[in-house]
């Protein structure tokens, strides 16, 4: 197993399309042998063959994703209405999918499934209310199974989200920590923000990226190690907090992500602490 001190290091395997023979071709070149796992391909027609290729070709999976059909990552403002759990229009299905990425998380014998769940409000309106209702349904089910959710980064600062966590107060309920989004989504510092956080981060991505100069609109995401995150400090402040999980490689812009994704790798291997 590849490691950066004592973290395991691991990829995403959306970052290479859910292409296992791009992936095949990472292992080959860095020796990286633990996926941040989609499990969208496994729930889709033929995807048995897809589980059963994680099985034979003795992938180590840390955590599982689900991410869901009706996202638009276009603009902020098409994230914030489409994004996770939030539109009802959607809900049953998405609750079902859910339900059943738990099902494969079990059966893949892991124990955190992470997804994007959405722009949280901070109002105590009927949205926010079922909201509420939703994260603490998929909870409990998550939970009966041995299982936790974790909430990845995004639309809401670091104090908002620990609110948010604090009030739910839920044992299968943590969080995938993404450096990057606070910078893509202009919500603060990362290095505070995992301080703030730390008590419920359970899984990092490994993604960089620099901040808007354009209030309202997304920042740049680049290669780890060349924008603003820090990545020396950052990973000093993950020692700090005695983080003990998995650093997963996330790369989702540029037209060389083998390769960035491999300068990602040999960086955090160069880490010294």
């Amino acid at each position: 197993m590849i490691k950066c001190n004592d973290w395991p290091i691991s990829v995403c395997t959306w970052s290479l399309d859910n292409d296992f023979d791009k992936i095949n071709a990472l292992r080959e070149q860095t020796g990286i042998s633990c996926l941040n796992l989609a499990l969208l391909p496994a729930l889709e027609r033929g995807g048995e063959s897809y589980i059963s290729r994680i099985k034979t070709e003795n992938w180590q999976i840390p955590c599982t994703m689900i991410n869901f059909p009706q996202e638009d990552y276009s603009t902020l403002d098409s994230i914030k209405v489409t994004g996770g759990i939030v539109p009802e229009k959607f809900w049953d299905a998405n609750r079902q999918m859910v339900l059943d990425a738990i099902d494969l998380t079990v059966q893949l014998k892991v124990k955190y499934l992470l997804f994007h769940f959405g722009f949280i409000e901070d109002t105590d309106s009927e949205a926010s209310r079922k909201f509420r209702e939703k994260v603490l349904f998929l909870a409990d089910a998550a939970g009966d199974k041995n299982v936790m959710l974790l909430m990845e980064t995004g639309q809401e600062t670091a104090e908002h989200l620990k609110t948010f966590v604090e009030t739910l107060n839920h044992p299968s309920i943590g969080i995938n920590f993404d450096p990057a989004n606070m910078i893509l989504y202009d919500k603060g510092n990362p290095i505070q923000a995992v301080k703030t956080l730390s008590p419920w981060i359970k899984h990092i991505h490994i993604k960089d990226a620099l901040r808007t100069k354009a209030a309202g609109t997304w920042g740049q995401e680049v290669v780890w190690d060349t924008g603003e995150v820090g990545s020396e400090e950052f990973l000093r402040t993950l020692k700090r907090i005695n983080y003990t999980g998995a650093l997963a490689i996330e790369r989702e812009a540029g037209d060389s992500r083998l390769e960035d994704i491999k300068t990602a790798s040999e960086a955090l291997r160069c880490f010294a602490g």
